[in-house]
């Protein structure tokens, strides 16, 4: 306590001496004996050789601070010095600065009149300097004392706080002084909840600010139980770093710790509330970023509890991001839960293929088995967030999967040797010719297969090559009438929505929150189709496409005015479209409509396709599209993955080779099985819906005899005596960017497509001539998210999640 009340006397006394200096106009002559050695240590730092020290602010300093007088007038006339000399100070403070804190260090550094180079020319009008620790940083205007001392490259301890969700400033361990003209700030302030101001001094390791981090941390393991070996936090815990880096050595409170009864948030999500530390992160994600409001803090006091009210069910396909969000182990994977610790896992980079949008994932693994799945941080396709399928469907990498090959005889799959199951595919194909043949890719196909496939078909002369389902017949001459033209990151700038047969909640929900960012914002979204629960509201234009002539003409409504009113318009074009047996009128009244609306223009494309799966773009750009028309019905069919083909796409007579990884309604259907690799297990090209080419990177070796799905293909070509001129990864890569140039450009920015839909689709407007859409009602085909590929719907975790929320819907 002594040595406290001596600190704050020496910290008094400088600003005494800063105004004592500012009041004497900078004149300073005569001796400095009489002076204490930290007011030395200040005229050092401030660059007044001693010589120069004026008598009269020696005098001036010892009123200011020595005078034992408390009278209203002397604290008036202190008052108005301070007023007088701040104009003084502010400007000595814009030219240097110096550290007056307990430390002593006395650090100078002149601020700086003019921007960084590195800074963009448009930004630099937007950017201001502080100085953190005696070191000058350049942050944006607006940003708080955190931001700077995050661009200093000081760590701030943190607990509540989260660039992607509103700030709470509850956990206060994230303490630093902060200093300005006025002195010194009278207690340590919150920096994630305190603007940054001009002229703002940042302190971060005074000994105040070091102690006042301790008696948090203190308060935050008063009820915190002693878990951590058999908790599964343990090893990435930020309460373990920092109380071992920020806390103390012993605590004062005694006593019996409170405990919380664990809630239910359903198969996914596990809870041990006891080791919450009330930081509301899950509850800011759920309300703010999810879009349900499921949970919330309960009570007042140490009886506070974080829970949803009434047990229930966390209704969101993203919940399962409040695991990593929490900084404790109070919220944990249920299916990850006592399998593995994090210093026993191996990270692999990789791409989520559950959806369309390629989010960016991280792969642990352990041995040969994937133990987790986590979202990589990518701002342009998924932010910080993926989906529940995409985190949780890995358990179904272990269950029902092909690993030898097999072929049916007597109608029954037997297993066989490589070249016994390659032999009786080219005893099958040279009994058809190519005309009778065709080929169908799956939802989970890498680039590399498919442009193996289709090269090996071309030269056997089949000519029918198609993706499974409706969307078998869409054209790929134009690629902008294809892909998500504004990028995922476009929609940040739109300002107004309109969804045309698309659910993005089930399609691609970590895009339906960032739709619903742009809602927040104040963005409207419009929906032609059925009625949607997206989290956010919208308004329903119509249910069929008929409705876009309405909203084009004398539409009502506040969207209408939105939509025509608007700068930068998006429509986004989904499944329910695309799956449509009269998708070719549809499409047709779209791009009228689009072409009409104005919603292409010179640096804008609002014309977007979101597609359900993670192959679909990859296999339109390599042209793994029909060639001519096929009427014959087909007698030598080879699926690459295929497993939802409609039923009139295969012939019931037909011989069908099953290229994939899991036993599903393709492998039921096969005459020989020809295991390959699922995702995790092969390092492939993938493309999102914008057209972003990623790398998802082998993670774990395959499963007992399964090939790399383009080496199968590769070793069938020389079988049946069309050798494929690629022997490597490089090489088929390489055949790829022949292809289609912008496979050449991994992990890069896609370029915008060149916008021809308007010529392509006058032409094509002449097929379809004549003909009228269904007047019916647009919808997704997606009934069950949980369950959507071969992969999702052997998984266990699945499986219960869909259980949990079909009893939510029957109420039971």
């Amino acid at each position: 306590r002594e040595r406290e009340r001596e600190r704050e006397r020496e910290r008094r006394m400088l600003s005494a001496w800063r105004l004592a200096v500012a009041s004497a106009g900078g004149r300073v002559t005569g001796a400095t004996a009489s002076l204490p050695s930290f007011t030395l240590r200040f005229v050092a730092a401030t660059g007044t050789s001693q010589e120069n020290t004026t008598f009269a602010a020696t005098r001036t300093f010892q009123s200011l601070f020595h005078s034992k007088s408390k009278s209203n007038e002397t604290k008036k006339k202190k008052r108005g010095e301070s007023i007088r000399a701040s104009s003084s100070l502010a400007t000595s403070s814009s030219s240097s600065s110096s550290c007056a804190c307990a430390c002593g260090k006395g650090a100078t550094r002149p601020l700086s009149s003019s921007v960084p180079e590195e800074v963009p020319e448009e930004d630099r009008d937007n950017m201001m300097s502080t100085i953190v620790n005696g070191e000058e940083v350049w942050v944006p205007k607006g940003s708080n004392v955190m931001a700077a001392c995050d661009a200093a490259g000081i760590d701030i301890p943190r607990f509540c706080y989260h660039p992607k969700l509103s700030i709470a400033g509850n956990c206060r361990m994230c303490l630093v002084d902060i200093e300005n003209e006025r002195g010194m700030s009278p207690k340590p302030v919150a920096s994630c909840a305190m603007p940054l101001a001009p002229g703002t001094i940042i302190h971060t390791d005074t000994p105040r600010v070091k102690k006042a981090r301790e008696g948090v941390m203190e308060f935050l393991l008063l009820n915190h139980p002693l878990d951590c070996p058999i908790c599964d936090q343990g090893g990435e815990c930020d309460l373990q770093d920092q109380a071992m880096h920020y806390g103390s050595d012993r605590g004062r409170f005694v006593g019996t710790k409170r405990s919380v009864v664990d809630k239910n948030l359903g198969p996914l999500v596990k809870t041990v509330m006891t080791r919450c530390i009330h930081c509301t992160r899950c509850v800011r994600y759920a309300t703010e970023v999810a879009g349900v409001q499921d949970l919330g803090v309960t009570g007042r006091g140490g009886a506070s509890e974080i829970g949803t009210y009434v047990e229930k069910l966390m209704e969101s396909e993203m919940s399962g991001n409040v695991i990593d969000l929490c900084p404790v182990g109070a919220l944990t994977s249920k299916p990850y839960a006592f399998t593995a610790r994090q210093w026993e896992l191996k990270p692999t980079e990789s791409i989520d293929v559950s959806d369309a949008l390629g989010c960016n994932i991280r792969i642990d693994t352990r041995g040969t088995e994937v133990m987790r799945i986590l979202p990589r941080n990518n701002e342009l396709v998924n932010e910080d967030w993926i989906s529940d399928k995409a985190r949780f469907q890995y358990d179904g990498l272990q269950r029902q999967r092909l690993n030898v090959p097999m072929i049916k005889v007597n109608g029954a799959l037997k297993p066989a040797k490589w070249h016994e199951a390659l032999e009786a595919v080219k005893n099958a194909m040279g009994k058809v010719s190519g005309s009778e043949m065709k080929a169908i890719a799956g939802k989970l196909a890498d680039a590399e297969s498919l442009v193996a496939l289709k090269d090996l078909m071309n030269r056997l002369g089949c000519e029918n090559l198609a993706v499974e389902s409706n969307v078998a017949g869409m054209d790929a001459d134009v690629r902008s009438s294809y892909v998500f033209n504004s990028q995922i990151s476009g929609i940040d700038q739109a300002d107004a929505i309109l969804l045309i047969g698309s659910n993005p909640r089930v399609e691609a929900p970590v895009l339906n929150a960032r739709l619903r960012k742009a809602n927040y914002e104040g963005v409207p979204v419009g929906v032609v189709g059925a009625p949607l629960d997206l989290t956010f509201p919208t308004e329903v234009v119509g249910s069929g496409a008929d409705s876009l002539k309405k909203l084009l003409g004398k539409g009502k409504g506040s969207f209408a005015e939105s939509f025509k009113n608007a700068q930068f318009p998006m429509v986004i074009v989904g499944s329910g479209v695309l799956h449509s047996s009269d998708r070719d009128v549809i499409m047709t009244e779209i791009h009228s409509f689009v072409e009409a609306a104005g919603v292409v223009k010179e640096n804008w494309n609002g014309y977007n396709i979101l597609h359900d799966a993670a192959s679909r773009v990859g296999a339109l750009d390599v042209g793994f599209v029909p060639s001519g028309a096929h009427d014959k019905p087909s007698k030598f069919v080879y699926l690459l993955g295929a497993d939802d083909c409609e039923e009139g796409e295969i012939p019931a007579d037909a011989f069908v080779v099953y290229q994939g990884h899991h036993g599903d309604l393709g492998a039921n259907r096969a005459d020989v099985i020809l295991p390959g690799a699922a995702y995790t297990e092969k390092t492939g090209l993938y493309v999102n819906s914008e057209g972003r080419v990623q790398l998802a990177r082998r993670a774990v070796p395959t499963v007992g005899e399964a090939r790399d799905d383009w080496k199968i293909i590769r070793a069938l070509s020389e079988v049946v005596g069309k050798t494929l001129p690629y022997d490597t990864p490089q090489e088929v890569r390489s055949r790829l960017a022949e292809v289609a140039p912008h496979f050449a450009k991994v992990d890069a920015a896609p370029e915008r497509p060149i916008w021809l839909n308007g010529q392509y689709f006058g032409a094509f407007s002449q097929k379809v001539k004549g003909k009228k859409a269904k007047a019916s009602e647009l919808k997704t085909t997606i009934t069950n998210f949980y369950m959507t590929d071969v992969i999702s719907r052997a998984s266990r975790a699945m499986a219960k999640a869909t259980q949990a929320r079909q009893a939510l819907a029957s109420g039971n």
